[in-house]
């Protein structure tokens, strides 16, 4: 049997493979060319790390005690790395010591003994947080929207608290839940707030009573429990009655605003007619004093005249009494026709021109009697020009 017949490996097996002769795995046929594997040879940084560990552990009596020192060194050192923390600026944190309250830390990098000596709660008492009460509009929750009114009526009241944490402490102390517990001091403050009042009031002008009400009330409850929230704004999102009486409230809202419509119309009408009998009173007021004050200077301007026309009768009594007679029946005569002759004394005919015998023209009307002054001065002035030409004529 010739060494070199590959065929025949013979009694040592088969040489190995050339290298540059090997047909890729996917090009061999099944079942040849799997010989035994060879296992993979060691990484030697890993080799010698391994050995590097086992001097240090391992000595002529087993575990080295340094070994364990250093183990337990680290362990120590990890754990108190453990208590390092950062407290964000909108945070304050709240540290306590075997469950009691120790102190509040402020923002930045802080430190507490590890656990479980210590712990930390971080609480946000810069941000605002906010509950909605009755639901929202996708989803509404009849059990907290429907609220009994003070007239007996049913709302359906949607509302939403604003509120932000006051004290750290308190407020991680005083309540298990402090959410729940701002809902339902909410819910509860708006039912009384709600229960007080009509339901008219609520849904035309009395929104804004009820949500500061309301918000006092919570507030107040809040503080006698110690919960450290601080309850910013209670805003009533929607009031409306039941679905069910929806159309029926409607039509007293319509007839509620045709009455307002109606009042103010009359309180318009009623102002007007009072504004113009004002206007009237005044007037009449005004020609009342008027007349007042031209009557008081014609009898002060009469009195004058009289007072001069006494003063020349003094003088001259006869003379007086006659101008004061021809003057007199010069003005009842001068509408008359007739013709009066004194024949006293007389022998020969009177011859009298035609034209005295004709229907005389009436005299045009005197004209309007000049206005009154203050001071009467010209009423008195009139007086005494009169009394001078009455002097005059009597001279």
């Amino acid at each position: 049997m010739p060494w070199n017949d590959n065929a025949n490996p013979g009694p040592w097996g088969a040489p190995p493979p050339d290298e540059d002769r090997r047909e890729p795995a996917s090009r061999r046929p099944q079942g040849e060319g799997r010989g035994p594997q060879r296992p993979p040879e060691p990484n030697p940084d890993v080799e010698r790390l391994k050995q590097r560990i086992r001097r240090f552990f391992s000595g002529p009596e087993g575990v080295r005690p340094g070994a364990i020192a250093t183990i337990a060194a680290g362990v120590i050192g990890i754990w108190a790395l453990s208590g390092l923390y950062v407290v964000q600026p909108n945070e304050e944190a709240v540290v306590t010591t075997f469950g009691a309250y120790s102190r509040s830390e402020g923002p930045g990098l802080r430190y507490h003994l590890p656990g479980p000596i210590e712990r930390v709660e971080k609480v946000a008492v810069t941000s605002l947080n906010r509950v909605d009460i009755g639901g929202t509009a996708d989803a509404d929750v009849p059990q907290e929207s429907l609220m009994l009114t003070g007239d007996e009526n049913i709302i359906n009241l949607d509302f939403s608290v604003t509120w932000r944490v006051a004290d750290a402490p308190q407020y991680v102390f005083a309540t298990r839940n402090p959410d729940e517990a701002v809902k339902a001091v909410a819910e509860s403050a708006m039912r009384e707030v709600v229960g007080k009042m009509p339901l008219q009031e609520i849904l035309t002008k009395g929104r804004g009573k009820v949500q500061i009400d309301a918000a006092e009330l919570m507030q107040k409850t809040l503080n006698a429990w110690g919960a450290g929230v601080n309850v910013v704004e209670v805003q009533i999102r929607s009031a409306n009655p039941p679905q069910e009486v929806v159309a029926a409230f409607r039509e007293v809202a319509n007839a509620g605003q045709d009455a307002e419509s109606a009042v103010n119309e009359a309180n318009t009408y009623r102002n007007r007619v009072i504004n113009e009998a004002k206007g009237d009173a005044a007037r009449i007021v005004q020609s009342g004093q008027a007349y007042r004050e031209q009557a008081v200077r014609e009898a002060l301007g009469d009195a004058a005249r009289f007072n001069q026309i006494y003063g020349e009768y003094r003088r001259a009594p006869g003379v007086t009494r006659e101008r004061l007679y021809l003057e007199t029946m010069e003005r009842v005569l001068g509408k008359s026709n007739k013709v009066i002759v004194g024949g006293k004394g007389v022998t020969a005919p009177i011859v009298l021109p035609p034209d005295v015998f004709q229907r005389r023209a009436q005299p045009a009307p005197a004209p309007p009697a000049p206005p009154a002054t203050t001071d009467g001065a010209q009423s008195q002035t009139q007086g005494q020009a009169q009394g001078a030409e009455q002097k005059k004529a009597a001279q």
